[in-house]
């Protein structure tokens, strides 16, 4: 029996259209439209012609039913720039890692969630006005830096700058996954569901881009974790502000920074927190340790030296998911392949490595021998 609802996620999963999609299977558009309506099953043939232009295993499309993730619930940013095709593909990963959480959570026992819930610390819909902007200069006296020093003191994490953004979501429960290279305009996005928290992160972007992403995220789910993520300027306005206060504290900023920093003392301090020089440059304005003349001479001879969009001699390594790692290490001593995994998710080995980072180098084949036991490894996360 085919899952309907399969055939629009393994759809929306490719970028395609269902014009596009009817082309390429050799079908009608009204036929297929048939079919993921479930007012019509597709004959052997036709589902054989779908999966293949897919790229999906045919038993894909007869699995269980796997739960929408609307627009509402997740925090994407310009959500109004964004194309239908990206904003697509980006779901459908959100939907497929929820499939691979609960594979995940089924065979190994995974940090319990504390993300403290500060929605009443989001001034959305109040007091819009007090939120500053990016390359606002607003001091400390603003809700989400509150809320970034709250989660760090319930982390233990102190004033220190934090040597893994990625190691420390996943240590308090955080399901972290990476996104497809399919949707590269998409940053990052962050969802609840059942109680657990997801983050997706872009690969395609700088490493100190991808700490600040994941940092940014936590803003959202811990300042608007509601069923419903608002979305608009002022929530990502929230976020970037908390994430920069949870990266760059400012009682650790105010400690080493001088007034007036110059250019080349931020491309030299950018190292002990593991951020952009952009960010911190924006940091130093917004704590009020330059004038808004400095920081926009800083901004133009960032741009100037390439930094506006990357960051030249970084030396930053890019995080990825230590949960992940884990995973596929205890599969591997217990003779399971990646491929196994793929194939008991009905996924291609490809679609899998794209939500772990691309940790799955090659398919090593062991013979077929398998470890004698029952018993199913447990993972704890190193903080």
């Amino acid at each position: 029996m085919t899952t309907a609802s399969r055939l629009v996620l393994a759809r929306k999963r490719r970028g395609l259209t269902v014009t596009r999609l009817a082309q390429v299977a050799g079908l009608t558009p009204r036929r297929l439209s048939d079919f993921e309506n479930g007012r019509a099953v597709p004959s052997p043939p036709s589902l054989e012609a779908i999966a293949t232009a897919l790229e999906f295993p045919p038993s894909f499309f007869s699995a269980e039913e796997v739960a929408e993730l609307t627009v509402d619930s997740v925090s994407f940013r310009a959500l109004s720039k964004m194309t239908a095709s990206q904003r697509d593909i980006a779901l459908s990963s959100g939907r497929l890692a929820r499939v691979l959480q609960d594979w995940i959570g089924a065979h190994f026992r995974l940090p319990a969630p504390d993300i403290p819930s500060l929605t009443s610390f989001s001034r959305l819909g109040s007091d819009e006005e007090q939120i500053p902007h990016p390359g606002e200069a607003a001091g400390t006296d603003c809700p989400a830096e509150e809320a970034a020093a709250l989660v760090r003191a319930r982390w233990g994490l102190g004033n220190a700058p934090i040597p893994n953004v990625v190691h420390q979501l996943e240590a308090h429960g955080v399901r972290v996954f990476s996104l497809s290279r399919d949707c590269a305009e998409v940053d990052a996005f962050s969802f609840w569901d059942r109680g657990i928290p997801f983050v997706l992160l872009s690969t395609e972007k700088t490493a100190e881009r991808g700490r600040f992403d994941a940092a940014h995220e936590l803003g959202h789910l811990v300042l608007h974790g509601e069923e419903q993520m608002p979305h608009g300027p002022q929530a990502e306005a929230e976020a970037h502000r908390f994430a920069a206060a949870f990266l760059m504290p400012h009682a650790d900023v105010l400690a080493y920074a001088p007034r007036g920093a110059s250019t080349s003392w931020i491309l030299q301090a950018k190292r002990r927190w593991k951020v952009a020089a952009m960010a911190l440059a924006h940091r130093l304005h917004e704590l009020g340790l330059t004038t808004e003349w400095q920081y926009r001479t800083h901004c133009v001879e960032l741009g100037r030296l390439g930094y506006r969009k990357a960051e030249p001699r970084s030396g930053v390594a890019r995080e990825t998911s230590q949960v992940l790692g884990k995973v596929f290490t205890a599969l591997r001593n217990e003779g399971t392949r990646p491929v196994d995994v793929a194939r008991e998710l009905h996924l291609h080995p490809a679609d899998l490595n794209d939500l772990f980072f691309g940790l799955i180098v090659t398919a090593q084949d062991g013979g077929g021998q398998r470890r004698g036991t029952d018993e199913r490894p447990r993972l704890s996360v190193v903080r």
